[in-house]
Formats: structure tokens, C-alpha cells, sequence
């Protein structure tokens, strides 16, 4: 039976049920081994934190290989052998929660595993944009981890009440929407229902959106990350966070903060995505036609009751969502399909000009 001190690991995000998951691999390990979890991933080790301290862990080739998302990465729950000075991980166990995303390639790219609720940032100044909340919502419900979209710099944003009320009608009234001064304490009052001991949140948003300021906020600091200041022309800022860590917050959740996402390509199917967006999905029971788009077709129950920009954004996702399941030979072959498309139109186009 493997060693480990449940009251230790509960600080570092231990929970009765993902002890329950693990329980039959932990049965298995040796005596001597150890439950850690994953706090920093690198080339070739991690940081792991067993709830007293953190500790270096060499990760062993076939962990360190791409293929079947085999790499540990920021919220696993690893096996630890070794001596204090020569630790190794032995077995990534199995995650109950993983967000991850496409990279323009087609490639994933697991974000963070094991998270309860994520916190979606987004600035009430320049950065503002109700698409990509929306887009981040239906992400993370997809990926079965509750979202709690955090508008920052609520002191000093640009029509900071109408905004937040503007977002809480078009999102599911089942998201939580928060405004927060990232630097004042009373960030730690509004986000206090997921910040108790045993959970796990993720910080996502884009680059500038706050979440550096929030995340020294909300570790006391722990989270030691410099922050940083935005464009003049766009509101866009500049990458201060580097790598994914996980950090311990005053009130007792373990919080993962991450680098600014440029892009989030999902990494779901179509259904999954399209139960994120539950509102269109209860709507469209009602529609005349069950194979409604929702784009002009008759008898649509959808399109009087949800605002037309949402349901483009809905679209979008499953557009993307189907992208991100082609291979690699299916992308070639659409390149070449809409390249040949396109010599042929400009075929037309000139035998036109030359017969006029």
C-alpha cells in the first residue's frame, strides 16, 4: 500500500472522491512509494508538492513521450519512488478532469488536469469581448469543469455596470459572473464559495486580462508572478505569466495559473460543445424542423429568443470543434481542395476579362 498522509495532500488539493478513483493503482504500488502532485512540468522532471513541501521528481522517457497525452502535467496526482535526493515518477494517475486545446496543427495540448472550477479572466477595459467569454464558457463546460468568468480591473474599467449586466443575459444563467478589482483583498471575498480547501482552480484568459494581479491576490503572493501593463492601441498585454504552476491560496483551494491564451482551438466534439451552449439547446426542441441551424430556417424557436451574434459564436465553435478532429491527411486534402477551387475561379475570372 502506498505512503501518504491524507490531511498533508488535502492542502495541495487531496479530495475523499479522488482518492476513491486512485484507490485500486494506489493498492497496487509499493510500499515504498509515495502519492505527490504536480505543481511545475520541465523537459525532463516536474516539481512535485506532497502537501509538506515540494520536491524534484525525474520524469522517465516513456513519460516524458507526446504519444497518448502520456506526459504529466500541472494538477496530475503522480506515483513517487526513490530516495529523498533521486526521486523518480513512476505513474501518472488517472485525471477526473483534463482542459486541453488544439494547436494549430491539429497537435493537443493539455493545459491542466484535475480542476474543479475555472476561472475565466477578462478585463472591463480594451480587452473586453463577450464572444470569447462566451467562447471560454462553452470550452470549459465541454471539458466538464465549472466556469466562473471573472471580469477584472472592475476599478477602473469602461462601462463596467453595463457591461457585466450585458454578459450575464447572453451567458447560461447558470454561470457565475464576478467583477473584481484584482489588487484589492475583496477579490478573495467574491470568489470565496471556490476558494475552500480540497479545490483546485485554473486562472485562463488572455495576455493583460489581470490574472497575475488576481493570482498574487488570491496565494498572498505565493503566486510571485510580476504583472505587467497593456498596449495603448489595442488593450492587449504582455506575457507575464511563462509556464503553468499550481500555488496554494490563503483560503485553502490549490489555483494553477497559466500563460495568456492567443488562441483556444477546442479540443471536443461538436455534442459535447453543443450542450454547452444549453439554452439554444433547450430552444431548439421547439424548432419546426429537428436538423435546424438556426439561420433563417421556418418555425425556428431559437433565433426570436437568442441574439443572432451568439448564435454565429455557436457556430464558430463547431466549425472548429469539427476542424480539430481531422488528421493531418484530411487538412491536406481540404488545403488542396480550396486551392484548386480557387486556381479554377480565377481561371474563370480571367477568360471572362479576355472574352469582354
Amino acid at each position: 500500500m502506498i505512503n501518504f498522509q491524507f490531511e498533508n495532500l488535502r492542502r495541495v488539493g487531496l479530495t475523499p472522491a479522488a482518492l476513491a478513483r486512485m484507490a485500486p493503482l494506489l493498492d497496487a504500488a509499493a510500499d515504498t512509494a509515495r502519492l505527490m502532485r504536480v505543481v511545475e512540468v520541465h523537459r525532463d522532471a516536474c516539481i512535485v508538492h506532497d502537501g509538506t513541501g515540494e520536491h524534484r521528481a525525474r520524469l522517465p522517457l516513456p513519460l516524458r513521450e507526446p504519444a497518448a497525452d502520456a506526459p504529466p502535467t500541472v494538477g496530475d496526482w503522480v506515483v513517487v519512488e526513490g530516495e529523498p535526493a533521486d526521486l523518480q515518477v513512476a505513474a501518472r494517475l488517472p485525471a477526473a478532469t483534463e482542459i486541453a486545446r488544439r494547436a494549430n496543427d491539429g497537435r493537443r495540448q493539455v493545459l491542466a488536469r484535475n480542476v474543479d472550477t475555472a476561472l475565466l479572466a477578462m478585463g472591463l477595459d480594451l480587452d473586453f469581448n463577450p464572444r470569447r467569454a462566451e467562447r471560454y464558457v462553452a470550452l470549459v463546460r465541454a471539458c466538464g469543469v465549472e466556469p466562473v468568468l471573472v471580469l477584472t480591473k472592475a476599478d477602473a474599467g469602461l462601462q463596467v455596470e453595463q457591461r457585466v449586466y450585458d454578459l450575464r443575459r447572453r451567458l447560461p444563467a447558470t454561470v457565475p459572473c464576478v467583477a473584481v478589482d484584482g489588487r484589492s483583498e475583496r477579490a478573495r471575498l467574491e470568489l470565496a464559495p471556490w476558494l475552500g480547501a480540497g479545490q483546485t482552480l485554473v486562472l485562463l484568459g488572455a495576455s493583460g486580462a489581470g490574472k497575475s494581479t488576481l493570482a498574487n491576490t488570491l496565494t498572498g503572493g505565493s503566486a510571485a508572478q510580476d504583472t505587467g501593463g497593456v498596449r495603448r492601441g489595442d488593450g492587449r498585454g504582455m506575457h507575464t505569466t511563462t509556464a503553468r504552476s499550481l500555488h496554494r491560496c490563503i483560503d485553502g483551494a490549490c489555483l494553477i495559473d497559466t500563460p495568456g491564451l492567443r488562441t483556444w482551438r477546442p479540443d471536443a466534439d461538436g455534442e459535447a460543445l453543443a450542450a454547452a451552449f444549453d439554452d439554444i439547446a433547450v430552444l431548439a426542441a421547439g424548432c419546426r424542423f429537428r436538423d435546424c441551424t438556426h439561420q433563417g430556417e421556418p418555425g425556428c424557436a431559437v433565433r426570436p429568443r437568442v441574439s443572432e451574434d451568439r448564435i454565429d459564436n455557436f457556430h464558430k465553435l463547431l466549425r472548429d470543434a469539427g476542424r480539430g478532429e481531422q488528421t493531418a491527411l484530411e487538412r491536406i486534402a481540404l488545403r488542396q481542395k480550396w486551392k484548386r477551387l480557387h486556381k479554377a475561379g480565377a481561371e474563370r475570372a480571367r477568360g471572362k476579362r479576355g472574352g469582354g
